[in-house]
């Protein structure tokens, strides 16, 4: 609406930013629960919004019927993800922990607008307050949206890594991005003779910190970082951590997919327990500690199956 006097038009424009205003304000000390989830103590509404909202996300594949006689099996929908939501503020790191193999990486695909072809997505994403779709999302790409994938496969095998990386911000300059590239090897221990190696060259540890080198580049504000920990050491696995919790703290945010229980219940400001496709319940870092307030079975069950418990998730 293009009116802007006569009444109504500029109150309800007035109180809505006003209540945008508020809303922005929010102190988020003790992680109070609103929006039906609660909020770390360094988080924010910038804009009096979320900088990522994810609601009713479903996800399933066109697939044969494997159960099928092989010349006779026709194809059906297999849905993975099923009406998932969640919300990512500024400022925090959001877990969300699950068995391997359970889905998790189709959520990471989602919010980064990575579908197969043989993919049905349905539900919304919003991205600091703006509604995007896939084409939206592929945009973001390296324009304050970064992903530290979980393969390592993801390196051009035929490009040595230090053009690799720097490749990842174009809006530099050469020299800009060499000194960009130069100093984030030098945080995750990878000396300057690091640029010139192939791929292959590299260990698997190695090749994971040049993947964390190449999703910071331009300083993203939300990184989705899908297990970005195996194969490190656990002295550079919290050494990355860390720098994420960093970079949440000086404004970015953080999606980390794991299926380290204790690397997220020491790093996370939140935990969102993930099951059969979906969110099953948010769990704040000190009640899976000391076991409070878990309300699910499977939550209950990963509790039980920390190494302080003997590894016993039960039944």
């Amino acid at each position: 609406m293009t009116k802007t006097n006569g009444g109504a038009p500029m109150e309800a424009s007035s109180a809505g930013r006003a209540a945008q205003l508020a809303h922005e304000r929010t102190a988020h000390e003790g992680a109070q629960l609103h929006h039906h989830h609660t909020h770390a103590a360094t988080s924010s509404h910038g804009g009096g919004h979320h900088l990522l909202q994810v609601e009713d996300l479903s996800v399933s594949f066109r697939m044969y019927d494997e159960n099928a006689p092989y010349f006779k099996a026709k194809q059906h929908d297999v849905q993975v993800l099923h009406e998932l939501s969640i919300a990512v503020h500024t400022g925090e790191i959001v877990a969300v922990v699950g068995a391997s193999g359970s889905g998790k990486t189709l959520l990471a695909d989602a919010v980064l607008g990575l579908f197969e072809p043989n993919a049905t997505v349905t539900g919304r994403i919003w991205f600091d307050g703006e509604r995007v779709d896939a084409a939206g999302l592929r945009a973001l790409r390296g324009h304050g949206l970064s992903l530290v994938p979980q393969s390592v496969s993801h390196l051009d095998p035929m490009m040595r890594v230090g053009k690799q990386v720097e490749g990842f911000a174009n809006d530099l300059s050469k020299a800009e991005r060499k000194t960009r590239r130069a100093q984030l090897f030098e945080r995750y221990g990878l000396g300057p003779e690091v640029a010139r190696l192939y791929p292959h060259e590299l260990s698997g540890g190695m090749a994971r910190r040049v993947l964390m080198a190449a999703a910071l580049m331009q300083e993203p504000r939300l990184i989705v970082a899908d297990e970005p920990t195996p194969g490190l050491e656990a002295m550079t696995a919290r050494h990355v951590i860390r720098h994420l919790k960093e970079m949440a703290q000086n404004g970015a945010a953080v999606l980390l997919i794991t299926h380290d229980l204790e690397l997220a219940i020491e790093m996370a400001d939140r935990i969102l327990v993930f099951y059969d496709g979906t969110i099953l319940e948010e769990v704040k870092p000190e009640n899976f500690r000391e076991g409070r307030n878990l309300k699910e079975p499977y939550t209950q069950a990963l509790y039980r199956a920390l190494p302080e418990h003997e590894f016993f998730g039960g039944e």
